[in-house]
């Protein structure tokens, strides 16, 4: 019984046991807000693991690459040939470096090694998009390739290809290394240094080790393609100066043509300028480059559309091997088309600048740039120009003083050369010969009045190729004007006129006032003082016509132009009344010029001059020809 007491006691210790067990575990059990803190918990852990994992995770290289897929390589290999080594690299992704500097911003993009974007941190495109930076380059406007001929006989484009980047500083300047590979030690490069406040950039193109990659046996094609973006309020100027320009055999420059499919082909090419209005991309080479083919094309049909870019340029141009490798020294510029930031790098890059030939170049830069440059530089522009046009009519004035004592002179002797068309009214060559001896008898010169005139015309020519290139008037502005470098709207018309526009600029208008009072002020005393030569051109009757044809004229041609053109023809023909004014009202003295030929009249002839006698000496032989053909 004992025994039986002994093991039922046991069994109840034992269910004791595991009650009091059981109870615990209930007791110690997690709540719900316990558990998800600690899932939580749980997965930030695995997290963590998983991010030092890719932290710690190596980097693939070239090596890792050719050693761990060799399928990858051989298939690259078979599109890229030697150059499939670049295509493995960490750098064959689509990224860009920027450089830059007070000036300019460059972002080069690994494919391709060329530059993607060049922004001007100084300037802003036209009014309508004030705040607006300009940019050369931008949106795929641009690219540049080299055809890679290897010596497996492909035919590979830079542009496809993917370039590693390095970028360093020596000093202050900035030095991009790209590199297009076909081994560790063996590749393309392109290295761009940019200095501060500069708006030029260093570009040298060279290879290493590429003689047995390459098929040297002939030169690579560089092709540099660009479509010029409108920065500009008037397009179709716009136009009218945007060109290509490049300097050939040493010294030499030109510029390719306007319009459509227009070419040229210039050997030794130092430089090739793809120039905008007011703003050049050019591209030189210490190595001139050998025959070039430069093409431009319109893209401008309609202005009203067309709004976008202006121009498609293409330069082709021939890198040669020396050596079995590349080696050129080159540059950028990316900046403004201004006289003087292009001259003072000494590289004749200001002749991209459409300034004129012979004297009228002359005049441009050693009159007009450093007289406007000196006024402008302490002044507002408008008053500049204001000044700029007195000044340079004031130094006129005397050429303008002997052109009108010369129509004074032939005002004089106006009835005494109608009396001698009365009197060998059947016999023009005579009276044309007894018309000459009354001149030299008279001491008038009768080409006297045509030579000041003459004189003039550079000036003013000069003027039309000054004022639309001068950088210095670009978003200036003066009265109504915001922009003396473009036209001055001061109405926009809901309807486009054939050749004046869609628009009313003021100055133009201005300025044809101030022509047809000038000319309606001249035209009488050259009427009186040139009598009708049989034979010839009625000049009175033509003149009539000028009086109102001119300001017609130049107001249509004027209301597309800048309005710093437009001024100072307006000022220059408001000067030119006035000092005329003067000159005929207080200067010149008809009675005293009648008492100075009849004086002339009583001394002997003067010897005539080289012209007057060779004219003289014509009419002779004339009517000596014509006597002969009468008696036959």
């Amino acid at each position: 019984m004992e025994e039986k007491k002994l093991d039922l006691n046991s069994v109840i210790g034992i269910v004791l046991i595991i009650g009091i067990f059981i109870w615990m575990m209930y007791q110690n059990k997690p709540s719900e807000a316990t558990l998800a803190a600690e899932k939580a918990k749980k997965e930030l852990v695995a997290k963590e693991a998983q991010a030092k994992a890719a932290a710690v995770k190596p980097v693939v290289t070239a090596t890792a690459v050719v050693a761990g897929d060799s399928t990858q390589l051989a298939q690259l290999q078979k599109t890229l040939g030697g150059f499939a080594y670049s295509a493995t690299l960490p750098s064959a992704k689509n990224d860009v470096t920027t450089i830059e500097n007070d000036f300019v911003v460059l972002k080069i993009a690994n494919k391709g090694g060329y530059i993607v974007e060049a922004t001007l941190k100084n300037f802003e495109k036209f009014k309508k998009n004030s705040g607006q930076l300009v940019s050369l380059i931008k949106d795929n406007n641009a690219d540049l390739n080299i055809q890679l001929q290897t010596s497996d006989n492909r035919v590979l484009n830079t542009k496809d290809l993917y370039f590693e980047p390095t970028l360093t500083k020596v000093g202050a300047d900035q030095v991009l290394s790209m590199k297009l590979k076909s081994g560790a030690n063996e590749y393309l490069e392109y290295k761009y240094s940019l200095k501060p406040n500069d708006y030029m950039v260093g570009f040298d193109i060279r290879s290493q080790g590429l003689n047995k990659v390459l098929n040297t046996a002939k030169p690579l094609d560089l092709q540099w393609n660009l479509k010029t973006f409108r920065t500009e309020k008037s397009i179709a100027i716009e136009n009218r100066f945007t060109e290509i320009h490049y300097e050939y055999e040493e010294g030499k420059t030109n510029y390719v043509g306007d319009g459509n499919n227009k070419e040229e082909a210039p050997d030794k090419v130092s430089y090739v300028a793809f120039k905008q209005h007011f703003f050049s991309t050019i591209l030189l080479t210490n190595t001139p480059f050998a025959k070039s083919v430069l093409k431009s094309n319109k893209l401008v049909v309609d202005e009203a559309i067309d709004t976008t870019y202006i121009k498609q340029f293409n330069a082709n141009v021939p890198l040669a091997y020396t050596n079995g490798e590349l080696d050129y020294k080159m540059s950028w510029y990316f900046g403004p088309s201004d006289y003087k930031t292009l001259k003072a790098y000494n590289k004749n890059l200001e002749k991209v600048i459409p300034l004129g030939w012979g004297i009228f170049g002359w005049i441009n830069k050693f009159i007009f740039i450093p007289l406007f440059g000196f006024l402008s530089g302490n002044i507002s522009y408008g008053i500049a120009i204001i000044i700029f046009t007195i000044i340079i009519k004031i130094a006129m004035s005397p050429i303008t003083y002997k052109s009108f004592l010369s129509q004074a002179k032939m005002k004089v002797l106006r009835p005494e050369i109608t009396e001698l068309g009365e009197k060998f009214k059947k016999d023009p060559m005579k009276k044309q010969q007894e018309t000459m001896k009354l001149y030299n008898k008279a001491g008038v010169n009768p080409m006297a009045g045509c030579i000041p005139a003459l004189i003039q015309i550079p000036f003013m020519y000069a003027s039309f190729q000054f004022f639309p290139s001068a950088f210095e008037l670009r978003q200036k502005s003066f009265l109504w004007a915001d922009d003396l470098s473009s036209y001055d709207s001061v109405y926009q018309l809901p309807f486009h006129i054939p050749l004046y526009g869609s628009h009313i600029s003021l100055f133009p208008i201005m300025a044809a006032i101030a022509i047809f009072f000038y000319m309606k002020m001249t035209s009488g005393d050259q009427q009186m003082a040139a009598p009708q030569q049989e034979g010839m051109p009625d000049m009175a009757k033509m003149m009539k016509y000028m009086i109102y044809i001119s300001p017609i004229m130049m107001l249509i041609f004027f209301n597309s132009y800048g309005a710093g053109l437009s001024l100072y023809n307006f000022m220059s023909n408001l000067i030119t009344i006035g000092i005329m004014f003067v000159i005929k009202n207080h200067i010149v003295d008809p009675d005293k010029i009648h008492a100075q030929i009849q004086e002339n009249k009583l001394k002997e002839p003067k010897k005539p001059g080289k012209f007057q006698q060779k004219l003289q000496e014509a009419m002779e032989q004339a009517e000596a020809q014509k006597a002969k053909d009468k008696k036959k």
